[in-house]
């Protein structure tokens, strides 16, 4: 209950620090919506100019890096078994993880390689799981990193500006139901465009050098 409290708490008094950390949470082991952190913020940034929208989006992206890294490492230090086994317990399934999840973050990175680590930060289910199987893969740190931010700068930048844009049209109390309809479908469509970019450049590439 406690923290629960303390969760809604950072709700009701976001700035830069309170993002910060809500995102790092929410990208780490302990998933949680990133539509109630910032779209809120960004429409408070519209309403009443109290928050820059840009820097909403840099301190985001730092807290979603952040929860990143804290996945990457926990899977490199504990390795699959233990990682699989903490999914399927009691306290696991508190955290919201189940068996089923981290099978799907660890097929789509082994299916996709290093540049998962940044599609998969814009499909819902995946987004919070897929530094896990990164860190269980060894992935250099660099190229993950690098992808993280790419992947949920963004994300976030997508959920600033819904948020920014409905304050116009939508009243505080109906933001979040109409952040979390939009969202999915967005994010599925950004992820699909990137792939498909990605296939045209190996494409072309292959073609020069033959």
């Amino acid at each position: 209950m406690e923290s629960i409290s303390f969760l809604q708490w950072c709700l009701e008094h976001l700035n830069y620090w309170t993002i910060t950390l809500l995102m790092t949470i929410e990208s780490s082991f302990i998933p949680f919506p990133s539509e109630i952190v910032v779209p809120p913020a960004a429409y408070h940034a519209a309403a009443n100019g109290e928050m820059n929208l840009f820097l909403i989006i840099l301190f985001a992206t730092i807290g979603a890096c952040l929860g990143a890294i804290i996945n990457y490492f926990l899977a490199l230090w504990i390795g699959k078994p233990i990682v699989y086994k903490f999914a399927d317990s009691k306290v696991g399934h508190l955290l919201l993880l189940d068996v089923k999840k981290i099978e799907q973050a660890e097929e789509y990175f082994n299916k996709h390689g290093a540049i998962s680590t940044f599609v998969g930060r814009l499909i819902p289910a995946i987004r919070q799981l897929i530094s896990i199987p990164a860190g269980l893969a060894r992935m250099n740190m660099t190229k993950f990193l690098a992808f993280t931010a790419l992947g949920a700068g963004i994300w976030n930048a997508v959920l600033a500006a819904l948020g920014f844009y409905l304050e116009r049209i939508v009243p505080e109390e109906e933001l979040i139901s109409t952040v979390t309809e939009y969202s999915h479908e967005i994010g599925y469509t950004i992820a699909g465009i990137v792939l498909v970019a990605i296939v045209v450049i190996i494409i072309r590439n292959c073609k020069k050098k033959k």
